[in-house]
C-alpha cells in the first residue's frame, strides 16, 4: 500500500513535472478529462472506479456528457500523499492506453 504521509514542498515540485496536466497544490490533485463523447468518458470512469476499490482510495469527481474532472486528496490527512500521486498517474496512464 502506498504511503499516506503528506507530501513535502520539493516532492510536490518533482510531482508538477511528472503530472504536467495535473493542477498539483498541497491541498489537492485536479485534472479535467476531456473524451469524444459520453461512453468514453463513462468506460474510462469505470476504469478509474475499479482502480479506486482496489486501493480504497476514491476520487472527488464529476461527469457532464464526454468531460471527467478528477480531484485527488488524502482526506483523513486533508493534502496530497503518495496514494493520490500513485492514483494520479495511474489515472493518466488509463486514460490514454500507456
Amino acid at each position: 500500500m502506498k504511503n499516506r504521509i503528506l507530501l513535502d514542498s520539493a516532492t510536490l515540485d518533482l510531482l508538477r513535472l511528472q503530472l504536467t496536466n495535473w493542477e498539483v497544490t498541497p491541498q489537492a490533485l485536479k485534472r479535467l478529462y476531456v473524451f469524444s463523447n459520453f461512453s468514453e468518458a463513462w468506460a474510462f470512469m469505470n476504469r478509474v472506479a475499479l482502480l479506486a476499490e482496489k486501493h480504497d482510495h476514491h476520487p472527488n469527481w464529476s461527469n457532464v456528457y464526454n468531460r471527467v474532472e478528477i480531484t485527488l486528496f488524502t482526506h483523513d490527512r486533508g493534502g496530497v500523499t503518495e496514494l493520490d500521486a500513485y492514483m494520479a498517474a495511474e489515472i493518466e496512464r488509463m486514460a490514454f492506453g500507456k
